[in-house]
């Protein structure tokens, strides 16, 4: 097949695709038509999945999950399914070297503040290049959009012991407040409880409530993390992962409140057994850091969390979203039962009309882009500026979603796999790859038209969208966004010619 043949035959692939995608991502992505009950499989993503928190509130979805970056993301879907379409938003990035980098474990709460009920957006985050230094962050909200616009409130801690410490979460017992997370004491990592005055203020020495006592909790390490509240018929719990996020037995135990004075260690039992584990014949391994969530008629309980597909996966961004729902037993206490294989269809939430995307975002074709004057070059992440740290294989680091365009359905936005809310795009004359942040702006320089190559019409050349006459090529050894005209040099056409291949 010769190189116009094969142009061809990929620009009507394109075609195809984008007409479907155009419909699928549109704002009612994967709601069914008729209104009949949705229907959905996990994973909701399938790269960045780690640490998910997931909230329905107004009518809508919204899920963050861990970045390990220098920013905050949170997506939204009216419909559960039609999160895995949707484009993760930027809501917050920090420069701030104390706090700049290892952005985890999100959570966002709604919460009674000096102004009324904000949103408040709780992370852990550190300095680069350690991971030693990881302490507690929160933003507040300014209404009560869970999107924000958000503002840095600042630093939780116990200033009688002011260390390393993740995963916060929140506890309301009654008018009180109290705050969630772990720390390292010795040699394990465990759960701590403190009193809090107001969202963000900590007003009193923290409390142990839970260390790694049982083997199914000290698997890799001895672990005690990610502990979440939930509330049933009068009852708390504290359900928690436990062992070494990097192994497949990473699992959720569970604290059961006894009524006693919640800053006593004696007020909460622990259960003996993992609640929620590793499901070898079902294909899912290391379950955990999950979240609750209710239906969006209020019936249901359903739990987010996050694992990988098989047993070798570890403590990084493969893992991926899932969510199921879940009953209660006899006691009070919940069943969260097996976790369900990848694949495997599952009812939607009550209320929930949605369908899975199609095609479902996971089998979207994958691209890469070569050049033609370099023999074995393609377009990657490192070969323009990007504001992170990417350590994964090279080759991933070249592949990318070509999808509708941010601005103009008929032009093209180039998706990073790896960085699923990174976008080709341009700011002045030069080309890097940034997080989408909803804009119009946004939008517009991260869309491009997909011409003929300026020295191959076999090949292609991407236009900017809002830049008319100005192209991806090189300028001083480097990408940059290029004015070709008449006029141009041969090498200033190569540069700014490509082959998109699959």
């Amino acid at each position: 097949m010769n190189n116009r043949k094969l142009r061809n035959r990929f620009m009507l692939l394109s075609v195809v695709i984008l007409l479907m995608l155009a419909v699928t991502m549109s704002p009612i992505s994967g709601q069914s038509a008729d209104g009949q009950p949705g229907i959905l499989t996990n994973p909701l993503n399938i790269y960045g999945g780690a640490d998910p928190w997931l909230q329905y509130y107004d009518g809508t979805y919204y899920l963050a999950t861990t970045t390990g970056r220098s920013e905050l993301l949170m997506s939204k879907s009216e419909t559960l399914a039609g999160l895995k379409a949707a484009i993760p938003q930027l809501i917050y990035a920090e420069i701030d070297p104390s706090r700049c980098c290892n952005m985890w474990a999100p959570e966002f709460h709604l919460l009674a503040g000096p102004n009324g009920l904000r949103w408040y957006y709780y992370y852990s985050a550190g300095s680069s290049g350690t991971l030693d230094n990881q302490r507690t962050h929160v933003l507040e909200s300014a209404g009560i959009d869970p999107l924000g616009p958000y503002t840095y409130k600042g630093r939780i801690f116990d200033s009688t012991n002011d260390g390393w410490a993740i995963d916060s979460s929140i506890l309301t017992l009654g008018d009180a407040l109290y705050f969630l997370f772990s720390s390292w004491v010795g040699g394990n990592q465990s759960l701590f409880i403190a009193p809090m005055s107001d969202p963000w203020t900590i007003s009193g020495v923290r409390v142990l409530i839970s260390e790694p006592e049982y083997a199914w909790e000290r698997v890799g390490l001895n672990v005690n993390e990610g502990p979440v509240a939930l509330t049933n018929e009068g009852q708390t719990y504290i359900i928690y992962s436990a062992s070494y996020c990097a192994t497949p037995d990473y699992a959720l135990g569970m604290l059961t409140y006894n009524g006693g004075d919640p800053l006593q260690r004696t007020s909460w039992d622990k259960h003996p057994e993992p609640v929620f584990a590793r499901a070898d014949a079902e294909g899912v391994f290391g379950p955990g850091h999950n979240g609750f969530f209710q239906s969006p008629d209020g019936t249901e309980n359903w739990i987010v969390y996050h694992a990988n597909d098989n047993d070798e996966g570890g403590c990084d961004d493969r893992r991926t979203t899932r969510v199921q729902r879940f009953t209660w037993n006899a006691d009070g206490t919940p069943d969260f039962g097996t976790p369900v294989a990848l694949g495997e269809p599952i009812a939607a939430p009550a209320g929930d009309v949605g369908i899975d995307p199609v095609p479902e975002f996971a089998q979207l074709p994958v691209y890469r882009f070569r050049s033609m004057i370099y023999d074995d070059s393609y377009l990657r992440h490192t070969d323009v500026y990007v504001s992170v740290a990417v350590t994964v294989d090279p080759v991933v680091d070249s592949q990318f979603y070509v999808i509708p365009g941010l601005a103009d359905p008929a032009a093209v936005s180039i998706r990073s796999i790896n960085l699923p809310s990174y976008f080709l795009r341009h700011e002045g004359n030069s080309i890097l790859f940034a997080p989408s942040d909803g804009t119009e702006a946004f939008a517009a320089s991260a869309t491009w038209w997909r011409r003929d190559g300026l020295a191959n019409s076999d090949w292609i050349s991407l236009e900017a969208f809002d830049q008319p006459g100005r192209f991806i090529g090189k300028q001083f050894g480097i990408m940059a966004l290029v004015a070709i005209t008449e006029n141009s040099t041969q090498i200033m056409r190569e540069d700014a010619t490509f082959i998109q291949e699959p």
